[in-house]
């Protein structure tokens, strides 16, 4: 008989329940699974990224056959290769597919530039990881076409592989269009030197980054000059018209590769301190951020010693000016009667080589920074 029907004996309200009911909803949300290059083969990886290429104003056949066949418009063609490599030129953490894309054509256009030369195809052999994310090739893929596109330079084949870390080799082509090329041999005693483009900006940017002082953001300017450098890739043909002597790309810093000209064509060239006050002005309060930290951290080592942080913040841009590389700048050198071409600074000039001096010096005086980056170096 029901409780509250039984004499005697108090009515009670049932309480029972499902005993799954004490659970708490549960919120389940899909991650997404990010597919890797070893999801995926080789054919279905060059299927996504053909299409996302340029092809070329001067491509005839493009990516398919065994080789690609580029016009040479005055028969003959400018080539040239550089390498980027994980965790030795870019880090993972700081740069997106599309900065290293970018960056690896660059780099490539300013040595043709240099030349007085205008880019026309690139050749792109990677090495990456099984577990690297195909959406980051895909990236990579973007930024090589975005650096591509206001040149009418086409990705014009290439070759891919994997390995322990990722690796992008470029070869480019390039035309004179007619010109006699600008050698580095060809500076004389007399001549003016002038650089076009950024002097110590990417390497301010990677100290910044090294230093964890800011988060990689394209919205910092020596951070972005770091990331995606900017040649000045019209400078070279100007200088051309304009009768350069000798040129070349600065990539592995202004010392080192004024040193090259100056071996090249046997002289001296004497570089004007005054000349570079524009640019520490522009590097001085990044210079003095990151040797506040330094202090702090203890990590100063021989830069700093017992000197105050305005001492080791002017030493930093010294050595971001005359010794960082990968602004990848224009040096070149000019006929002293020659008025230098717009976005060109003259910061020196050409001497005699002599029997005891450098053959760089700056305020005729030897530099008392190192020269800049050798790869090889300890």
């Amino acid at each position: 008989m029901p409780a509250a029907v039984r004499p005697g004996v108090r009515a009670r309200r049932a309480s029972r329940r499902h005993p799954w009911s004490a659970l708490r909803a549960t919120v389940y949300r899909v991650v997404p699974v990010t597919e890797r290059v070893r999801d995926v083969n080789e054919d279905e990886l060059l299927r996504r990224i053909f299409p996302l290429l340029p092809v070329g104003g001067s491509t005839q056949v493009g990516p398919g056959d065994d080789a690609a066949i580029v016009a040479a418009s005055d028969g003959r063609f400018l080539v040239s290769s550089d390498v980027l490599v994980e965790d030795r030129h870019f880090r993972m953490r700081w740069s997106s597919g599309a900065d290293v894309g970018h960056r690896a054509a660059v780099q490539n256009f300013a040595d043709i530039a240099a030349m007085g030369g205008r880019p026309t195809a690139l050749v792109i052999s990677l090495v990456m990881p099984g577990d690297t994310p195909v959406d980051w090739v895909e990236d990579l893929a973007r930024g090589l076409a975005e650096a591509c596109k206001p040149l009418r330079a086409g990705v014009v084949g290439g070759d891919l592989a994997s390995g322990e870390s990722i690796v992008v080799n470029v070869t480019v082509h390039g035309t004179l269009d007619w010109r006699e090329p600008v050698l580095r041999a060809g500076a004389r005693p007399g001549d003016v030197v002038a650089h076009a483009g950024a002097r110590g900006w990417s390497a301010a940017g990677l100290a910044l980054l090294d230093s964890d002082l800011i988060r990689p953001t394209h919205q910092h300017p020596l951070v972005k000059a770091y990331l995606r450098p900017d040649p000045p890739l019209e400078a070279g043909r100007r200088a051309a018209r304009a009768g350069a002597t000798a040129m070349l790309d600065v990539s592995d810093g202004l010392l080192r590769d004024a040193g090259r000209i100056a071996v090249a064509s046997d002289v001296r060239l004497d570089l004007d301190e005054a000349a570079f006050d524009d640019d520490r002005r522009a590097l001085s309060d990044a210079a003095l951020v990151v040797a506040q930290a330094a202090l702090r951290a203890g990590g100063a080592g021989d830069l700093v010693g017992d000197i105050g942080q305005a001492e080791a913040a002017n030493r930093l841009m010294n050595q971001w000016i005359w010794s960082g590389g990968e602004d990848h700048g224009l040096l070149a050198t000019f006929p002293e009667d020659t008025t230098v071409p717009e976005g060109w600074t003259p910061i020196g000039r050409v001497h005699p080589p002599g029997k005891a001096a450098p053959r760089v010096t700056i305020g005729g005086r030897r530099p008392v920074v190192s020269a800049g980056w050798d790869h090889f170096e300890s």
